[in-house]
């Protein structure tokens, strides 16, 4: 600045020296002139008179008049120098600081030509300065930046945009962001200004994306979400759940108060807890209060914060709440609900206890729970197991309570615990309950008596291996005891025999002197052949059949039995001052010479009781492969079966079912049960147990099961009285076909009530294929028909079956209703077959009566129903034509023309 003044004192001195320099010429001059007229004027021409003081004179003003001009010259010079060297250094100054600037400049002047781009301006668009040329206007050098693709716009395009107040944002190839702005200067020309803004558009762009997220979050929260200025208590924000509780549009609430929104009342409610919020210290409010919303109020659940700014000043005021009607509605009705299961627990015929893992003291027992306790439930909460049993009890239960907390599951288990009734077996269940961290805190446990049930179940396994009469082996237990022997002589050079007996003359014993000594023959029967097998395994197979296997040499040892059997048999039997004979024929196979396994030696010996019983009874028969011919026979017998289902030479014989009465005039008939009968053209009458297990062994079971449950429903559907049907169904067609199908094509074909068929199976079914057995039980049900257990308490595991499906009756076999009033085991497990029956809401149906003194038995009992020759044999259907609503004649002409079909 002082340069600066300097140079202005130099051009304001200028003039003043050349007016001095003026002067200093002019006086001399002056003085020459002013003596003219003393001295006379004289012309130029005159020299000889000239004065050559006034030559010097002159002389010296003009070198001063040259010095002058030479001086002003320098001074000239030096005064445009220094002009130019400051303007250099302003124009170095200038450029200088707008090359540090971190935006781009671009200036133009009047006549539109660049004058000037900062470095960054270059660095921007990838330019260097040699490119820029002094010609070079603004609009060329936009082109030349949408020529290199440095500009996706028009010029015209972006000289509009970029003179707006925001200015232009223009997208680079390598994807930054440059936002420019052209501002007008006073002289004409333009100043541009260039600015990266990448970051800061990533930045917009997080959070705009930020915001739209949180308002998304917060829209998808279920609880109400509002907030308020605090200076106004204007909304300024609310969710989509606020809206759909106050069924006003986010529109509609933002910018207003409450007052402006909802009645009065409910804005006092919310500006009270709005200023309590306020006024709390800890600067946030939990509250519930009354709103009304329509024609109803509602309980809100609120929790109000105070949002602070910079300066910790209250400016917002957050609120967050739930229509919490319902929920206290519901925290009613879990009261009850819990006062309820209270209740409900309290009763349950289940004991009970919850005790806590830290200590083992019992926190929790039901009533039931102080049978085991010996004391009252309120006696026994903060006690131990220690406390309560005696030392040994005591000790067995903390171990058993430790290895469930360890387990951290389900332990199931049975021991006996002391009770006031005495030691009584209890199945105990514990659980081990959880807390937040996975650690137990809490022991659950539940105690059943199980004492009476497991008897029941002891005694139904051995009913399941033995025969409800004699008490011997059944035959599935002597195939169990005839596997068990083949796999102990298997490699060996051990032989054994096989021994089918079969006693003579039972039909006729029974037929003379009824079921009843027949029964009790059978009873000694067995006794004689148990001492006569001594220890040896003996089994009754079938009504007078009985098996037995004996080791040592073969065939001898096997024939000196059947010999010793055949003597000791053949001495009489006195049965109720009776004198009865009988005698046994007997069959031989021997292991391993005629077969390897249980079912081929049972089956050989078979075929030699059948050639024995040809050749004559009493006489005694070894297996010998010839007897391949039986097989043969049964082959034959086969097709004939097979050719008497295709011709219809089978019939359907009815006997009824009746609710057990005291006496048969009592006993009315509800029912029949459909039995499938067979007169050969040659043969005659075929014994329903000759041909129905061949049917079964051949698959034929499954041709005739159709024809058997078509006749039976077509027959059924035709009775004026609707009367129950039961019809049996072989194992094989639950593993063939589509029994389901089968069945409901028939109820639609025939037009009879799904709940008037009863479909009778046994174990069987469930014994090949459980599940798909047990599956297709269910969609039996499901069709609305009835199901029935046969034969219950003859095979494997009929208890377990009862659990796995609901039966709608169960069918006690024959065996164990024949020895009523005379054996009191088997008057026990009929006993406890309907108890148990019962016990399942099961009804039972007791096959084989034949006495009044058994149905008096039953009837005593409380068995539902029963079904023997008591009250009626198999008979055409005709023979009860009157029980099914027909008249008598006109039951003799159904079957005299079914005959003829």
């Amino acid at each position: 600045m002082a340069d600066s003044n300097r140079q202005a004192g130099r051009k304001n001195s200028i003039p003043a020296q050349a007016l001095v320099c003026l002067l200093a010429i002019a006086t001399p001059c002056g003085s020459a002139f002013g003596a003219a007229p003393s001295a006379g004027f004289f012309p130029a021409s005159y020299i000889g008179e000239f004065d050559s003081n006034l030559l010097w004179e002159f002389l010296l003003g003009g070198i001063a008049l040259v010095s002058f001009l030479v001086a002003i010259g320098i001074w000239v010079l030096t005064a445009l120098r220094g002009a130019r060297s400051a303007q250099s250094r302003r124009c170095a100054f200038i450029s200088s600081a707008l090359n540090t600037l971190n935006q781009g400049v671009m200036i133009t002047n009047a006549q539109k030509r660049v004058v000037f781009c900062n470095d960054r301006f270059l660095e921007m668009y990838g330019l260097s300065r040699a490119e820029i040329s002094s010609a070079m206007t603004g609009r060329e050098l936009l082109e030349l930046r949408r020529a290199r693709g440095l500009l996706n716009l028009t010029v015209e395009e972006f000289s509009k945009l970029a003179r707006r107040p925001e200015g232009v944002v223009t997208e680079l190839p390598d994807g930054r962001s440059v936002l420019s702005k052209i501002f007008r200067l006073p002289n004409g020309g333009t100043i541009g200004t260039h600015e990266d803004c990448t970051e800061q558009r990533q930045l917009s762009r997080k959070l705009a994306s930020t915001t739209k997220f949180l308002e998304s979050v917060l829209d998808s929260v279920p609880v109400c979400v509002a907030a308020k200025n605090i200076e106004d208590g204007r909304y300024i924000f609310a969710n989509r759940a606020f809206e759909r509780f106050s069924r006003f549009s986010r529109d509609h609430i933002v910018g207003k108060r409450a007052d402006e929104i909802f009645s009065p009342e409910t804005a006092r409610s919310i500006e009270a807890a709005d200023q309590a919020a306020l006024t709390a210290p800890e600067g946030y409010q939990r509250s519930e209060y009354v709103v009304e919303r329509g024609d109803d109020k509602r309980v809100l659940s609120s929790n109000r914060v105070v949002a602070r700014n910079e300066n910790n000043k209250p400016e917002f005021l957050i609120a967050l709440f739930d229509d919490v009607t319902d929920r206290r509605s519901l925290s009613r009705e879990l009261e009850n609900t819990k006062k309820f299961l209270e209740l409900v627990v309290d009763n349950i015929p289940v004991s009970l206890i919850v005790e806590r893992v830290s200590d083992g003291r019992y926190l929790l027992a039901n009533r039931s729970a102080e049978t085991i306790l010996n004391r009252r439930r309120e006696d026994a909460t903060g006690l131990t197991a220690a406390d309560i049993f005696n030392p040994r009890e005591a000790k067995l239960i903390i171990a058993r309570d430790e290895a469930a907390i360890k387990k951290r599951g389900l332990l199931t288990e049975e021991h006996p615990i002391s009770t006031k009734d005495g030691l009584r077996l209890f199945l105990t269940r514990r659980m081990t309950v959880l807390d937040e961290t996975g650690e137990p805190q809490y022991l659950i446990k539940t105690h059943e008596d199980v004492t009476d049930r497991r008897q029941t179940e002891s005694r139904m396994a051995h009913m399941a291996y033995h025969d409800g009469l004699t008490d011997l082996p059944n035959r599935a237990a002597f195939l169990q005891a005839l596997a068990q022997m083949i796999e102990a002589c298997a490699g060996t050079d051990e032989e054994f025999a096989v021994l089918c007996v079969d006693l003579d003359g039972l039909k006729e014993i029974n037929d003379v002197f009824g079921h009843a000594t027949g029964d009790k023959l059978l009873i000694e029967v067995a006794g004689r052949i148990q001492a006569c097998a001594r220890g040896g395994v003996v089994a009754r197979l079938s009504g007078d059949e009985f098996g037995l296997i004996i080791d040592g040499k073969q065939p001898e040892a096997g024939k000196a039995l059947a010999e010793k059997l055949a003597q000791t048999l053949s001495d009489e039997f006195v049965i109720d001052g009776k004198s009865v004979r009988t005698g046994v024929t007997t069959g031989i196979s021997v292991f391993p010479h005629n077969g390897s396994d249980a079912a081929s030696l049972l089956a050989n010996s078979g075929a030699a009781l059948f050639r024995a019983k040809q050749k004559s009874r009493g006489s005694i028969s070894v297996f010998e492969p010839e007897m391949d011919q039986q097989i043969r026979d049964r082959r034959v017998l086969h097709q004939d079966l097979s050719m008497a289902i295709r011709n219809g030479e089978l019939s359907l014989y009815y006997q009824p079912q009746a609710a057990a009465g005291p006496t048969i005039g009592t006993s009315k008939v509800i029912g029949f049960e459909a039995l499938a009968r067979w007169i050969h053209p040659v043969r005659g009458f075929v014994s329903p147990g000759d041909f129905i297990p061949l049917a079964e062994e051949s698959g034929l079971i499954v041709e005739m099961g159709v024809w058997i449950l078509r006749e039976a429903c077509r027959e059924a559907a035709s009775w004026p009285v609707p009367m129950q049907i039961a019809v049996n169904l072989s194992p094989a067609q639950f593993m063939h076909g589509d029994v389901v199908s089968l069945v409901h094509s028939i109820l639609l074909e025939t037009g009879l009530a799904p709940d008037r068929l009863e479909l009778e199976i046994t174990e069987g079914v469930l014994i090949e294929d459980f599940d798909r057995g047990l599956a297709l039980l269910r969609r039996l049900k499901a069709l609305g028909v009835r199901i029935s257990m046969d034969d219950f308490g003859s095979g494997y595991s009929s208890l377990s079956y009862l659990q796995a499906f609901p039966f709608d009756k169960i069918k006690i076999d024959r065996t164990f209703v024949m020895n009523l009033g005379r054996n009191p085991q088997s008057a026990a497990i009929v006993r406890a077959v309907i108890d148990l029956g019962h016990g399942l809401e099961m009804s039972i149906v007791a096959e084989g009566v034949e006495t009044q003194e058994q149905l008096g038995f039953l009837a005593d009992e409380g068995c539902d129903a029963v079904q023997g020759y008591l009250l009626g044999k198999p008979q055409p259907i005709g023979h009860y034509a009157a029980l099914v609503g027909r008249s008598a004649a006109n039951g003799v002409e159904t079957e005299r023309k079914l005959a003829s079909a």
